[in-house]
């Protein structure tokens, strides 16, 4: 009879140790050790399954696949159809992951009735709520939900039996939402549910199951204190697609973003509000970010923002004020902190405008994570603006990656930008030199320039620093 042992995994890298320790030898990742039980599997029962002899399988060359345009299907939530590029593939397995409450099971639950609507089975598969908690969160949905097949279990094998089974109306699930994976267990592994062990192997079974059914499946994850999906990182490979919903549970508005998609663009995000009938897509991001921008305030400046394909204005505000500390402060709020750090000091030894004795407060304006480089030049331009109180050009965007000797370099797609820019009004954008493109929009002047003094002088004047 097979031996049970624990041993320990990272779920970052799937490094297994025999016992627990703070830190992986492998990845250095810190506290992501978790146990798993295995089974141990004798001696002579592993070397006769070595010794079988596999059975060999046809192979085809790439030639003679036959490729046919599969149509997607559209949910009717213009925004989440962009995310997934174009709408939903049959056959794929999509990881939608947040931070509780944030909105993931509301969205789904909208995806499910929206496609049963349109004539697609849809099994919902609910592993933390119950069926009257389900249909409680369904009645306030703008959707008619009442036709979206229920399933409340945690069983793998009974979830996978349910799915394939023909309903009433000779229907087969064509669409099948788990919520969620850390819930749901197989009886092949022992371990209690959400352990590394039991998430991989339930996520590589659904896809398996995806593939050989052509079965769309959504999968909800949770997410850890650092952000990432829970569970082994091999969780977000074994999956086609890979959407992050983001938000700040102050704010009314959410953000979807694709951070790997096998059937289109990665890093395209999506919009929504969050209302009390569900989550309504934004058809205009940008107009929303820059909402309740102030013209005459200081320390504001506009970026535009490539997020996928799809350019996005956003405001950069900051702030810097008298210490009130022997040491002053750094905080950054949808920047790297250490981002924030560098361009202080190039704005210090390049631009002439030293923070050494000030708070400095920076944040993206709407809840926005800026991860690109083009925001560079808008940053130390808000910084310098609010260290002489003096605003910046009202109708002007700041494009531009700062090096560290205070050159201005040029960034990608600027002529996406600054389209997007002058639909919203922009009529000045200041970028580097060697950006300027050819075509450009008629009502805007393009401002180039090649290092942070020239910025600094053109938009705060010669005695600014």
């Amino acid at each position: 009879m097979a031996k049970a042992r624990s041993v320990y995994r990272c779920t970052e890298c799937g490094a297994e140790y025999p016992k627990w320790a703070g830190r992986c030898e492998s990845c250095g990742a810190w506290n992501t050790l978790g146990e798993e039980v295995v089974s141990v599997v004798p001696t002579s029962k592993r070397t006769a399954a070595r010794a079988a002899a596999g059975v060999a399988a046809p192979t085809v060359t790439l030639g003679r696949v036959h490729t046919t345009e599969t149509p997607r299907w559209r949910t009717g939530l213009d925004e989440f159809d962009f995310v997934l590029g174009g709408g939903i593939v049959p056959g794929s397995m999509v990881l939608v992951g947040g931070e509780p409450g944030i909105g993931k099971s509301t969205l789904l639950l909208q995806v499910a009735a929206r496609l049963e609507s349109a004539g697609l089975s849809t099994l919902y598969v609910s592993g933390e709520e119950s069926a009257l908690q389900v249909r409680l969160r369904a009645d306030r949905l703008a959707e008619d939900a009442a036709a979206v097949s229920l399933l409340t279990e945690t069983s793998l094998e009974t979830i996978l039996a349910s799915a394939a089974q023909p309903t009433s109306d000779g229907r087969r699930a064509q669409v099948l939402i788990v919520d969620s994976i850390q819930t749901v267990h197989t009886e092949l592994l022992e371990g209690a549910p959400g352990n590394v062990g039991q998430v991989r192997e339930c996520a590589a079974r659904l896809m398996r199951f995806a593939k050989d059914t052509n079965t769309t499946v959504f999968v909800i994850g949770h997410v850890t204190k650092g952000g990432g999906i829970a569970g082994p990182k091999t969780l977000e490979h074994i999956v086609d697609t890979v959407l992050y919903f983001e938000g700040d549970g102050t704010l009314d508005h959410r953000v979807l973003r694709a951070t790997k998609n096998r059937f289109g663009s990665v890093d395209e995000i999506g919009v929504f509000r969050m209302v009390g009938t569900g989550l309504i897509p934004v058809e205009n991001p940008s107009a929303l970010f820059l909402g309740d921008r102030r013209d005459v305030a200081s320390g504001s400046a506009v970026c535009a923002l490539m997020e996928g394909t799809r350019p996005v204005l956003v405001e950069v505000q900051a702030l810097a004020a008298r210490a009130g500390f022997g040491t002053p402060q750094r905080v950054a709020n949808g920047i790297d902190s250490r981002r924030l750090a560098l361009l202080l000091a190039v704005l210090d030894k390049r631009g002439g405008f030293s923070c050494a004795q000030l708070d400095v407060f920076c944040n993206v304006v709407g809840g926005m994570r800026v991860q690109e480089p083009s925001v560079d030049l808008a940053v130390v331009s808000a910084l310098a603006s609010s260290v002489v109180d003096r605003p910046l050009p009202a109708q002007a965007i700041f494009l531009g990656e700062l090096g560290l000797g205070g050159e201005v370099r040029p960034v990608s797609q600027v002529e996406r930008r600054l389209a997007e820019a002058a639909k919203l009004g922009m009529t000045t954008a200041f970028l580097s030199d060697r950006a300027i493109p050819r075509r450009a929009p008629a009502d805007m002047q393009l401002i180039g320039v090649r290092t942070l003094s020239e910025v600094l002088q053109r938009t705060l004047g010669k005695d600014a620093a």
